[in-house]
């Protein structure tokens, strides 16, 4: 059974107080914000009727009268009960005598997963019956009392994380999911580590935690919104892709380090790494460099990191978005196995293969490859044959490489071979990405590659007005384990910069972001942030498929509440305060009719 460290929290009280000062200056006030923390054992049963939690008592406890509360575990031969709660199992001796035939009844007769409160006395297991896999394994609770605080229906799973379910099943009855280990510890240790984060960043930092609207408008480029009616006719709230804006502001309003653990919103379609509804550790510092960025969350994560995890070695190292295209095929390369790709052009020049010939003919035209060392001892003629497949499938895929790279991983993972180490967790900055890129729909126009609002490099801002497609930009990702985890930079703080960027450039239409452009003629520092997808963060070090695994209520695939059914229908009458109304598709319509 693990006991995780979530069982230490800070015990916080101010240093001092201001004092009579009438006006305090800036100093004292900050001196006053000082927080001393100090570490205490929680108090899991303060202010409720238990006195222990079934996860804890010992052989130390040996003679305690007790009170505990829980979950009915497992019953063996109406002699014996094992009693859950979130700290862990604890057996009960169901009383046999004629005097004690209430309480044999009640703890009989409750169905498994049933809520009681038993009250008894710790006593030593017999001799040779102790259970040493069970931390409470030397004792065991002799009941004097109990009460059925709630009876349980027939679930239509059981809470064991051995029994497979599906996960529709699980989402669908989620308040029942959440009672599993692996529920509990993975929301747990997300909590610790978020309190781990706000200790680092607040305490020992100096941010400030600040939350931003979550009803703001619509923004030109990026993710998809999601749009919101209000009652004024034609008028519309836009749920914020990221706080992006607001953290900019924040700068300019002085406020010089900022962070916010944020909800995210975006109306795209769900993967195993996104899904509608999200949350970011968002941060923005004022007066600052790539550099101090990297620094603050290479310290931030090897602050917050899990104690049951290896511990992290920083400074992570870093990798061009050239680089990382051109030896791993991929913006976000997973650095736990080789498999690197290597250009083999040159061995090529004079062949008299036409396909070859014809690729190295064409301008920029390259002949690569990539090793799969050990290949031939674990791959059969089938699996080449798929191997060949994939790469036809996706050929005209400037990715391809990088693709078939993890294609083949997958196999020689699925032969047996150990490749990707999953309690290794390998962190990647990835730097230098292009400022624009051309748009899919218009390969002549450009679109932002991160955000209209990041600043170009330094050494390319005069490509800016002559070859805006070769300007590198001042971005800069985090990849862990061959996903992105974070991204970020450094912002302009320009108003004529950004202006020239938006509507020269990327031709947005800048009445949408007046606001920004106004503030930032009003004396904005320069500034820099990023954020960690917090979701796809704890997914990789619990070793979870999916986010929808680190999340308590999450969305199903398809972007739906399977619990409550959400989205949902609503009835006309109620549309009409916000001058909207429903187009029904045709055949939507026809069902309704009948």
């Amino acid at each position: 059974m693990y006991f995780p460290s979530w069982l230490s929290q800070l015990c916080r009280g101010l240093s001092r107080p201001i004092g009579r000062t009438t006006q305090p200056t800036w100093g004292s006030f900050s001196r006053s914000l000082a927080l001393s923390s100090q570490r205490r054992i929680p108090e899991f049963s303060s202010f409720i009727a238990r006195t222990n939690t079934c996860g804890e008592l010992r052989s130390s406890h040996l003679g305690q009268e007790v009170t505990l509360c829980g979950w009915i575990q497992y019953r063996r031969q109406n002699i014996f009960l094992v009693l859950r709660d979130f700290h862990g199992l604890v057996q009960v001796v169901i009383p046999q005598d004629e005097s004690a035939a209430s309480v044999k009844k009640i703890l009989c007769e409750a169905p498994l997963e049933s809520v009681v409160q038993v009250s008894g006395t710790v006593i030593s297991r017999p001799p040779g019956q102790e259970n040493p896999k069970m931390p409470t394994g030397e004792i065991e609770i002799k009941v004097k009392t109990a009460e059925l605080l709630n009876s349980c229906k027939r679930l239509p799973f059981e809470i064991k994380d051995f029994v497979k379910k599906t996960e529709a099943l699980r989402l669908q009855y989620r308040y029942l999911d959440l009672r599993s280990f692996q529920m509990q510890y993975n929301l747990r240790l997300r909590s610790q580590v978020v309190m781990k984060m706000r200790e680092y960043l607040c305490n020992l930092h100096g941010f400030v935690d600040i939350e931003t609207p979550t009803l703001f408008k619509r923004t030109p480029g990026g993710a998809k919104e999601f749009l919101v009616p209000s009652r004024e006719p034609g008028k519309f709230y836009s749920l914020p892709q990221s706080p992006q804006q607001f953290k900019q502001l924040l700068m300019v309003g002085g406020l010089d380090r900022y962070f916010q653990v944020a909800r995210c919103y975006r109306d795209e379609g769900s993967r195993p790494d996104r899904q509608p509804e999200f949350t970011q550790i968002d941060i923005e510092m004022s007066f600052v460099d790539q550099t101090g960025i990297r620094s603050l969350i290479e310290g931030l994560l090897q602050y917050s990191w899990p104690s049951d995890k290896n511990p992290l070695v920083v400074p992570f190292p870093s990798m061009t978005f050239a680089e990382a295209l051109a030896t791993y095929g991929t913006d976000k390369p997973d650095t736990r196995f080789g498999m690197k790709i290597v250009d083999i052009s040159n061995a090529f020049r004079n062949t008299e293969v036409r396909f070859l010939q014809d690729a190295l003919s064409k301008p920029q035209g390259t002949v690569k490859a990539m090793c799969v060392r050990e290949g031939a001892n674990y791959l059969k003629r089938k699996d080449i044959e798929s191997i060949r497949k994939f790469a036809a499938d996706h050929f005209n895929e400037c990715s391809l490489l990088g693709k078939l790279r993890l294609a083949c991983a997958d196999l020689l993972e699925m032969k047996g071979m150990v490749l990707r180490d999953p309690a290794q967790f390998s962190f990647l900055w990835v730097v230098d990405f292009p400022l624009f890129l051309p748009k899919e729909e218009n390969p002549m126009e450009l679109e932002s590659a991160h955000h209209p609002f990041t600043a170009p490099h330094p050494g390319d801002i005069h490509l800016l007005y002559t070859e805006p497609e070769k300007v590198r930009s001042q971005h800069y990702d985090l990849v862990l384990n061959g996903t992105e985890i974070g991204g970020g930079s450094i912002r302009i703080h320009d108003a004529e910069l950004q202006h020239y960027i938006l509507a020269t450039l990327l031709k947005e239409d800048v009445k949408l972001l007046s606001h920004l452009l106004q503030a930032l003629d009003y004396g904005a520092p320069p500034h820099g942030g990023i954020a960690l997808g917090l979701d796809r963060l704890m997914c990789l070090v619990t070793g979870a498929p999916s986010i929808r695994d680190v999340i308590a209520f999450p969305k199903s695939f398809r972007g739906h509440d399977l619990m409550s059914n959400a989205p949902d229908s609503v009835p006309p009458q109620e549309l009409k305060p916000y001058h909207i109304q429903v187009s029904w598709p045709a055949d939507s319509e026809a069902e309704r009719a009948h």
